[in-house]
């Protein structure tokens, strides 16, 4: 049986195999739910076109408000306990929407303060997951894991949308959001199983025993606005979220349903399809930045976003599919490549009592930006039309790699092998 399972880098790691399979399970349940949750309020709840825009800006706007102080708790206390609190939270909150659709008492209200809640609980379990990571392996083996977590969350985009448009044809939306709560369940048991004691030293600044929220998140902000680097990698990255947002995010679902008139189980399938493309860049990201260095593999990543997306909105009405497929192949190869890269960079970059900081402040800035994309494209939706809004999104999403091309980024060969002090710069290699 040995034989059978690989025997290096992290597959004898256990403690990082459970935090892998908590993440592929909840990846899995997630990708039903992205399709889902939308389809209830487009299909039962029969929800406008800027409605079902405001449905996604609500689970992003937590990102908003609460990133920055979840960053400065994550950093003070245990994170292992706030992960399981988030994916136990998530499955509560879940489970409402088939039960209140079993009781016929559904409402699109219902949905949008779920969709908040749950926002809140993954803005708490990102930050505390990606700054956990580097506190389970050893530095050297960041892209390794990171590259782990983009396979599963690659598999998950190509049989999640597949099985999710199945399971809404057969069983109606309400109830295939089930399978999503029962996902985040089956994650925070994985998560409870790991047993590495997690070495967590509260904050403390140097000349006082006792810190104040805002002086401890300002060494945060401090970190990453006062390194060109980090500039770089928050202003594209927020650039691309938020065009994709105000595009395909907001209201590519709503023009794939009323325009181009696919079915729930038609569009489950084009997704998976095009997801392919994220298990090859989950696959290859590490042999690609072997050969060109780890910022021009960004920066090539990037330039990938503006024409793919062009070709959703460049679809004919009488022959979509190829195009669909052709624009999620594209755009998920080169997100999955561009994202093993950043936050790897990131990660080790990053002295490890700021790490919740410094997750809290990017997550803050790129998907800050992800509301305000979903509530521009509803709004332009409705005023200039689906497919002028799409074009809009792809235009913009294409401008990202300009933030990487004109900084210190491009020329990064490798990920830093040492964390960097506050307020020094990275020395290009």
């Amino acid at each position: 049986m040995s034989r059978l399972w690989p025997t290096g880098g992290l597959w004898r790691h256990p403690d990082f195999l459970k935090l892998w399979s908590a993440e592929t399970v909840s990846q899995f349940g997630t990708q039903i739910s992205n399709l889902a949750i939308p389809l209830v309020a487009i299909l039962v709840l029969e929800a406008s076109t800027f409605a079902v825009a405001a449905l996604a800006t609500v689970l992003f706007l937590p990102f908003i408000l609460f990133t920055l102080p979840a960053g400065v708790w994550v950093d003070r206390l245990p994170r292992r306990p706030i992960l399981v609190i988030g994916d136990l939270g998530r499955a509560v909150l879940l489970a409402t929407i088939p039960i209140a659709y079993f009781a016929d008492a559904l409402t699109l209200e219902q949905l949008y303060v779920v969709a908040f809640l749950v926002g809140v609980c993954t803005v708490f379990f990102d930050v505390a997951y990606q700054s956990y990571l580097p506190a389970l392996v050893e530095r050297e083996q960041l892209i390794d894991g990171n590259s782990k977590f983009e396979v599963s969350r690659s598999a998950a985009q190509i049989s999640g949308p597949g099985f999710g448009g199945l399971l809404v044809e057969l069983l109606t939306a309400p109830y295939a959001v089930l399978v999503d709560a029962l996902s985040f369940l089956a994650s925070g048991l994985f998560i409870l199983a790991i047993r590495k004691p997690e070495s967590h030293q509260p904050v403390k600044e140097p000349d006082a025993e006792k810190t104040s929220l805002w002086s401890e998140l300002k060494e945060g902000l401090r970190f990453v606005l006062g390194n060109r680097n980090l500039r770089a990698q928050a202003g594209c990255t927020a650039t691309l979220n938020f065009f994709f947002s105000l595009g395909l995010n907001a209201i590519g679902l709503v023009y794939i349903v009323r325009v181009l008139d696919l079915s729930p189980a038609v569009i489950g399938v084009v997704f998976s399809i095009g997801s392919i493309g994220a298990m090859a860049a989950a696959f290859t990201a590490r042999r690609i930045s072997a050969r060109l260095g780890v910022g021009r593999t960004m920066l090539g990543a990037a330039l990938l976003s503006g024409p793919a997306l062009l070709l959703v909105p460049l679809a004919p009405a009488d022959s979509p599919l190829p195009f669909l497929v052709a624009a999620i192949i594209l755009v998920s190869f080169g997100g999955v490549v561009y994202n093993v890269m950043a936050v790897s960079y990131r990660q080790a970059l990053c002295p490890p009592r700021l790490q919740g900081r410094m997750n809290s402040v990017m997550r803050f800035i790129v998907w800050g930006t992800i509301p305000l994309g979903n509530l521009a494209g509803g709004a332009l939706g409705t005023w200039v039309g689906l497919r002028e809004t799409l074009v809009i999104g792809s235009i913009g999403s294409g401008l990202g790699f300009l933030w990487i091309l004109f900084s210190p980024m491009r020329t990064v060969r490798e990920i830093p092998t040492e964390p960097l002090d506050v307020g020094l710069e990275p020395v290009p290699a």
